[in-house]
């Protein structure tokens, strides 16, 4: 359960699409936008569409049965408010010109938000986990043991 954890913690970092890319367009083609400082930041509904391939992409590898889609759709839910809410402390920090002090509060505001919503991302991946037959729960160990170790997207196990 612990690596399930620490794995949703960088499922729930990675799932934003908003931390810093630094070609024009994202790693799938999607165009961006560049902010006042020249970095270049996903539009809202490239951000949307990404979390969305994401939720599908671990919906697939977890092998979601439909006696589980309940559970799953508190999961998806989850997801997207999560990358909603850091979305909009990050974009509050981008957009902040404030002092030194101002600069460290925003940060903090974001990683609050990342720690808030790995809490509740948490909560309700262990109930769906609790559900899993264990074939899925090794799947679901490896999928964000993956994540976590080596930064990128695995490969489902068949």
């Amino acid at each position: 359960m612990k690596t399930t954890i620490t794995a949703l913690v960088a499922s729930a970092f990675i799932m934003t699409g908003a931390f810093a890319q630094s070609p024009q367009q994202s790693a799938d083609g999607a165009a961006m936008h560049e902010r006042s400082d020249s970095r270049p930041v996903k539009s809202e509904a490239d951000r949307s569409a990404s979390v969305d391939r994401h939720i599908a992409d671990l919906h697939a590898q977890l092998k979601i049965t439909p006696a589980e889609e309940t559970l799953w759709a508190a999961v998806a839910q989850t997801m997207r408010d999560n990358a909603n809410n850091l979305d909009t402390a990050m974009d509050k920090r981008e957009d902040a010109n404030g002092s030194a002090i101002d600069d460290l509060n925003t940060y903090g505001d974001v990683v609050q938000s990342h720690a808030d919503g790995i809490k509740k991302l948490s909560a309700v991946f262990s109930t769906l986990y609790a559900s899993m037959s264990n074939d899925q729960k090794r799947i679901a160990d490896e999928v964000f043991a993956q994540r976590e170790r080596e930064g990128k997207k695995p490969v489902a196990s068949n």
